[in-house]
């Protein structure tokens, strides 16, 4: 398809994106934008740098190559490099949605089924709401002078409402959101959205601000897994560690950092938003434990990392899109389940906090949860619902504390926003998880 240079490593990705974005505030159409975008990025490798370019001109491709190849110095030992030869070939066509694609339905559909849920939000208390439907639908093409010649494609679509709540005083800002892979799939919505629409409106009358202090808290599948994102997700991608030892010290394979019950995984061929069959060098998705019963046991990689630390690559070299170089982003990430009932869990809390969704969280080395709503758990059981600004901790301290994994055990994905690294946000990708129970946490 390419012609590549002699003596240089050379890789192009292709991406050819649909997207549907329309929106409401209160019954007034606000926008309805569909379009289709085609760009690509290309890389050149002399074994000594990189030379990067990006264009939207598909039939400049070539010349893309050619020009940044002219940058570069050839060099005849470059496919014994070990970055080189570290780099995965593969020659796939790997396309899932060519029945039941979201660019198959008419933008006149969907913007009717958006407006299905509007009257949901007929009420006294919703003193002002949004609403917006978002798909998007990627096909990727990976070429390299190795061989790679690789074609796939993925699909999410979902619906998101906002809400202005007020109960006299009481106000608040609410959201309920929903993401799947089929727009069939939204159409099963319905009492999804009115269950959590009424448990927002409950919530804002009843709830009375938190005593601070700490806790144990237990954490819905959502929360659990932006908690899972944000307090270890990020500390688990290697471009951190090259070149810090006292990351890669504390980050060391083997040191336990938790119970038996806990283990996270990182897992790139689960359909949703994470969905990554192969990353942006072409390395084939795959499920990495990045904790195997409390026991650090890996970490995501894209190849440079995976080289640079004597370590196998994971499929985790993930851009925004193809303006961006790739960086080592999580795909879908989760704690495995456990084998306790949920309702045994709860039953032996005397005292507690139960956050049952969020608002936003963020994190490091220390991490920040800002639940939408919670509620107290009392001598065994969930009662009423508490105000609380955020729930913060240390992340290995807090891994050691995670005492309960529930069986019960879901998947998800958020409509609108994402993960954010750099410049690039927001990124897509999945999360969620058991209830999860952390015997101490700071609540504010």
């Amino acid at each position: 398809m390419f012609k590549f240079p002699k003596d240089l490593y050379v890789d192009v990705r292709l991406e050819e994106s649909f997207d549907t974005n329309i929106s409401f505030k209160q019954d007034t159409l606000q926008s309805q934008k569909v379009r289709t975008t085609k760009g690509a990025f290309v890389r050149v490798f002399d074994g000594q740098r990189w030379y990067y370019g990006s264009t939207t001109d598909l039939s400049q491709v070539q010349a893309q190559i050619d020009t940044l190849a002219a940058m570069a110095t050839p060099n005849p030992e470059i496919l014994e490099h070990p970055l080189v030869q570290a780099f995965e070939v593969h020659q796939e066509r790997l396309l899932r949605y060519e029945e039941n694609s979201v660019t198959a339905v008419p933008v006149k559909e969907k913007q009717a089924l958006l407006e299905s849920f509007l009257k949901y939000l007929d009420h006294e208390a919703i003193v002002n709401h949004t609403s917006r439907y978002v798909d998007n639908k990627t096909i990727k093409s990976f070429f390299s002078s190795k061989g790679s010649a690789i074609v796939f494609d993925r699909q999410t679509c979902g619906i998101r409402l906002g809400l202005d709540i007020a109960w006299g005083e009481k106000k608040d800002q609410m959201a309920v959101s929903k993401g799947a892979i089929f727009f069939s799939d939204l159409k099963e919505l319905h009492e999804f959205f009115q269950a959590e629409i009424q448990k927002n409106l409950e919530f804002v009358r009843d709830a009375e601000p938190v005593v601070p202090g700490d806790y144990a808290v237990l954490l819905s599948p959502e929360a659990t897994g932006v908690f899972t994102h944000e307090s270890f997700g990020h500390k688990s991608e290697s471009d951190f560690m090259v070149g810090d030892e006292t990351m890669r010290e504390e980050w060391a394979l083997g040191k336990r950092v938790g119970r038996d019950l806990l283990t996270i995984i990182d897992d790139s061929t689960v359909l949703g938003n994470g969905y990554t069959p192969f990353d942006d060098e072409g390395t084939r998705g795959r499920k990495t434990e990045i904790i195997s019963g409390g026991i650090l046991t890996g970490r995501l990689h894209s190849t440079l990392t995976a080289v640079a630390l004597a370590e196998e690559v994971t499929g985790n070299a993930r851009a925004m899109n193809f303006e961006f170089e790739p960086l080592v982003r999580m795909t879908t990430t989760y704690i495995d389940k456990g084998d306790r009932p949920l309702a045994e869990i709860i039953g032996e809390m005397e005292k507690g906090i139960f956050v049952d969704t969020l608002k936003h969280g963020s994190g490091m080395s220390t991490f920040t949860l800002a639940p939408a709503r919670a509620y107290k758990i009392e001598n065994g059981k969930i009662t009423t619902p508490v105000k609380i600004s955020v729930i913060t901790g240390n992340v290995f301290t807090t891994l050691e504390e995670v005492d309960a994994v529930s069986e019960e055990f879901e998947l998800t994905s958020f409509v609108g926003g994402g993960c954010g690294k750099m410049e690039q946000w927001p990124l897509p990708v999945g999360f969620g998880g058991p209830y999860t129970r952390v015997r101490k946490l700071k609540v504010q």
